[in-house]
């Protein structure tokens, strides 16, 4: 105080501070008012009587945005977004774990195009969740995981199931809001799926407290009290809550625009696209390398698969670009990448990165030329500073670019003695294959033989589904996917659990095809529990479990470098049997029915049609196919 008066010049203390004072609560009272939203009610209706609720602007965006498909698990946070999607002709499945459910919507986004939605409920529904948000992270896939939480009043009070669910997501998302107010969700839905779909895709989060969702009376019957307090305190407080409730609902049901928002999508500049061109131009043994993000809208699939075949490069297809010059394609080359890739003189990576997949840069030759395109920067440049330089770095879109450089090169060819000479080298190593798949196990199976066998039975119009390790990973060498986007596997973060949810997303997406999983016995006990799921839905799709009774992706390394098997056992279990337990068909291929591989994979080929989920275990051996492969 003393201090305060001789600061203050001679008589002017009590004034001043009345002064400070006072507008230190004014500044409060409009901070309330800014709070309470008092400006906004002044101009804009709440309206009571009305039964509406958010649930149903959540519903109406989706709508607008062409959704046709919410995975879901049930809880009481999320109801009525759940219930207004139904009524609004949105299919709500729900699955029997949340993971599954934003797998689901992963699938959905890689096949179509557009978004795809989960929505689950608050704390550990959201936490359940991470795995599948990361691997959509990383995969660049655009999902829209909408999320429930604790009314925004009881936040950070101990509220059921409250956590601070915005700090977990955030290093997950492009995009993360908490929507606060009713009249906020359309405009904060809206700017989350353009997110989800510009740039780089990737998944976004949007949390909708529970008070948002519900409709006015159950809100109101909640927070404001039926009797009026007598205290001078109570009636401060129940001031206060009828206001926060009608700046809560404010405007809630006024139009507001619902369609989509433009994207923005980097494209390669023109000069770029020369400098490209003249490097190709001038190759004798180029190399593309496409992946992924090739795939990505705009450009349909079958524009880029035209364009590539009239480039007439010979290439290597990876993740979500395998399949796209179908089956067999004399452009194709499926083996010895490595070795391909060091005798280039010209390699176009587009969509491709240079992480462990690529030995980081260091399978490129340092005498090549390299060429690479990716509408992420830092993705495009990862490890250009260690072991390879690129001749040019384009950001922007991959097919866009692929389409303008086919435009420009125009009438450009290649001698066809290098792409014979990748071939060549394809017909040696498949015939090692063939060699491999006549070779005695000591028990069970081949599971080559096996594989062979399934690449003869796959019809034009599968899809196949991957999860696993050993057995996924020799399908990958044998089994040919027949089209473009007819191949998912989980990406760059090798996610294991992903099998049942991408069945579920691409058979609905695609209700006509066959969707063939590939599952190893390890991977397949996370999705076991989702064949509930699709005999509740009528999803009928075909699982081949590799059952090996083991991790046998890790114990490949693990037991020659370190000497025990701990952990990486199983058994041969009777997965078939517990798929019927479920409602499913389960069916069962064993030594004893070596003779008749093809005719059981028939089988199952008629129980789907018939509109059953089906389950093959397959008992098999171990071979020497992928030894010398590690796991990390």
């Amino acid at each position: 105080m003393e201090t305060l008066a001789a600061a203050a010049p001679a008589g002017n203390f009590f004034p001043s501070f009345l002064f400070l004072a006072c507008g230190t609560l004014v500044a409060a009272l409009l901070g309330a008012a800014h709070r309470l939203g008092l400006f906004y009610q002044l101009m804009h209706k709440v309206d009571k009587a009305s039964i509406q609720h958010g649930g149903e602007n959540v519903a109406a965006v989706l709508r607008a945005h062409g959704v046709r498909f919410l995975f879901t698990l049930v809880g009481g946070h999320i109801s009525p977004l759940l219930v207004a999607c139904e009524k609004m002709g949105i299919r709500v499945v729900d699955t029997r774990h949340e993971v599954t459910a934003v797998f689901a919507a992963d699938a959905v986004a890689r096949l179509t195009g557009t978004v795809g939605v989960a929505a689950v409920t608050a704390g550990p529904g959201l936490t359940n969740t991470v795995t599948a948000m990361k691997n959509a992270q990383i995969a660049q896939s655009p999902v829209l995981l909408l999320g429930g939480a604790a009314s925004t009043l009881l936040q950070n009070r101990g509220a059921l199931q409250a956590i601070d669910q915005m700090s977990l997501f955030r290093p997950l998302c492009k995009f993360c809001a908490s929507v606060r107010r009713v009249r906020d969700i359309v405009p904060t839905l809206r700017a989350a799926i353009a997110a989800a779909q510009s740039g780089t895709p990737g998944p976004v989060f949007v949390e909708l407290p529970i008070d948002v969702l519900y409709p006015y009376y159950m809100v109101q019957k909640e927070m404001v009290p039926a009797k009026p307090p007598k205290g001078f305190m109570g009636r401060v407080v129940t001031w206060y809550l009828e206001n926060y409730l009608a700046n809560l609902f404010a405007g809630a049901w006024e139009p507001r625009p619902e369609g989509p928002l433009p994207l923005d999508i980097p494209q390669a500049s023109p000069q770029q696209v020369q400098r490209c061109m003249e490097i190709l131009s001038r190759a004798k043994r180029p190399l593309i390398v496409l992946g992924s993000q090739a795939l990505l809208p705009p450009i349909p699939a079958e524009r880029l698969r035209a364009a590539v075949e009239t480039l007439g490069i010979p290439c290597f297809l990876g993740g979500m670009a395998r399949g796209l010059l179908g089956r067999n394609h004399p452009l194709h080359i499926r083996q010895n990448r490595s070795a391909a890739l060091k005798k280039a003189d010209v390699v176009l990576l587009a969509g491709a990165v240079c992480d462990f997949r690529l030995s980081y840069g260091r399978v490129l030759s340092r005498s090549s030329k390299i060429i690479i395109v990716n509408r992420n920067r830092k993705e495009m440049l990862l490890n250009s500073d260690m072991f390879w330089k690129p001749q040019e770095a384009v950001q922007g879109d991959v097919a866009s670019f692929v389409l303008k450089l086919v435009e420009g090169l125009k009438g450009q060819t290649w001698a066809s003695d290098w792409t014979e000479e990748l071939r060549q080298a394809d017909r040696q190593k498949e015939q090692t294959f063939r060699e491999k798949g006549l070779m005695p196990v000591a028990q069970h199976l081949n599971p080559v033989q096996v594989l062979q066998l399934v690449e003869e039975t796959l019809p034009d119009n599968s899809i196949l589904v991957v999860d696993g390790g050993d057995f996924v990973g020799t399908a990958a060498h044998l089994v040919q996917p027949r089209g473009p986007l007819c191949w998912l596997d989980p990406g760059a973060f090798g996610t294991l659990g992903v099998g049942a949810g991408f069945a579920l997303g691409a058979k609905l997406c695609r209700p006509d095809a066959e969707v063939w999983c590939l599952f190893g016995d390890g991977a397949f006990g996370y999705s076991l529990i989702e064949f509930d799921t699709f005999v509740r839905h009528k999803i009928p799709v075909i699982a081949l479990i590799g059952n090996d009774a083991g991790w046998t992706q890790i114990s490949r390394e693990q037991v020659p470098s370190l000497g025990s098997n701990v952990a990486c056992g199983l058994a041969y279990t009777d997965y078939h049997k517990a798929a019927i337990g479920l409602g499913a068909q389960g069916l069962l291929l064993s030594r004893e029915k070596e003779d008749q591989v093809v005719e059981v994979l028939h089988d199952a080929q008629k129980q789907c049609r018939d509109g059953h989920p089906v389950v093959v275990n397959i008992l098999i051996g171990r071979t020497d196919f992928r030894d010398g492969s590690i796991a990390v």
